[in-house]
């Protein structure tokens, strides 16, 4: 079975985290156990999020005396894949002695005129209180947006249109390598290759991904066990199976749950047998199994959801 993977960026650094490596090291060792297991007798390609990591660099470029400029997010999202990237690598090959294991730099096709540039929805970086929030807004010329009781920036999160190195990754797969790929969506890049300031939605490139190299299932992977029925209510239950016309009617947050949504039914669309599952990272070996998560898929369209 092909699997395609995708490590959602708050997972690997949770939500009220210290930003130290040594705790993402220690979710990314967690996470690579099932991962490996996930490896064992199939092919898997894994993609990771990047949004509080690329809003870290953000942040210290912004504020670095010795730069005339901040870096650009292009610039600061190659500089996250290979970051990521390594931890992953190193992590998989000792968990999977033999096993090659490769990250590519990725860089992803957007389209200039996309409407996410007019409006920025990719939450990144540290949370802040209003207060702050505002000053940088004022100092920066940031985007800002309330997440949950916390502010935080938000950067406008373009649709991928192209992989570049796709041809590549496709062959690096079929030769047997465990492949690393389009970290934070892929460097985003114009049709032209020069860099634009956006970080890719990195559900839609994993989407994407999955669907060009046919793979059978895509699993994203965040810090939530699944998508929840009546969610924020003393009623709310996970979902066990929906359908994409279900899933799509369900009102989810623009910047958390809703590009994952809408890359799972994109995936379960584009062909009969193809599988996504939503679910957390800590369940791999569960969510491929179905006793975890939440699967999309187009069978049993009479029965759209069940908890």
């Amino acid at each position: 079975m092909r699997i395609v993977a995708a490590l959602g960026g708050n997972a690997l650094l949770r939500r009220g985290d210290p930003l130290d490596a040594s705790v993402q090291i220690g979710h990314i060792r967690e996470a690579v156990r099932g991962l490996a297991a996930a490896a064992t007798g199939n092919e898997l390609i894994i993609t990771h999020g990047n949004g509080p990591q690329v809003g870290m660099l953000a942040v210290e470029s912004a504020t670095d005396p010795a730069l005339s400029a901040p870096y650009p997010l292009d610039v600061l999202g190659a500089q996250t894949q290979g970051m990521i990237g390594y931890w992953l690598a190193r992590e998989l090959r000792r968990a999977m002695p033999g096993r090659e294991v490769v990250a590519v730099l990725t860089e992803t096709v957007i389209a200039p005129d996309d409407p996410a540039f007019a409006h920025p929805t990719k939450f990144v970086g540290h949370t802040y209180s209003a207060p702050e929030a505002q000053r940088l807004r004022a100092e920066h010329g940031w985007a800002v947006r309330q997440d949950g009781a916390a502010w935080r920036r938000v950067v406008p999160s373009p649709a991928p249109r192209e992989i570049v190195e796709l041809p590549t990754i496709a062959r690096l797969v079929d030769e047997g390598c465990l492949v690393i790929a389009a970290g934070g969506g892929g460097i985003p890049v114009d049709p032209d290759h020069q860099g634009v300031e956006a970080v890719v939605d990195k559900d839609l490139t994993a989407a994407l991904l999955a669907q060009r190299l046919k793979a059978d299932t895509l699993l994203l992977l965040t810090d939530v066990p699944a998508v929840m029925h009546e969610h924020g209510t003393v009623n709310a239950r996970p979902i066990r199976q929906i359908t994409p016309r279900a899933l799509r009617a369900m009102e989810l947050p623009n910047g958390s749950m809703g590009p994952k949504a809408e890359a799972a039914c994109r995936f379960a669309e584009h062909r009969q047998g193809a599988v996504a599952i939503i679910g957390s990272l800590t369940d791999i070996t569960a969510l491929l199994s179905g006793t975890a998560g939440t699967r999309i898929e187009n069978e049993n369209e009479n029965e759209d959801f069940r908890a």
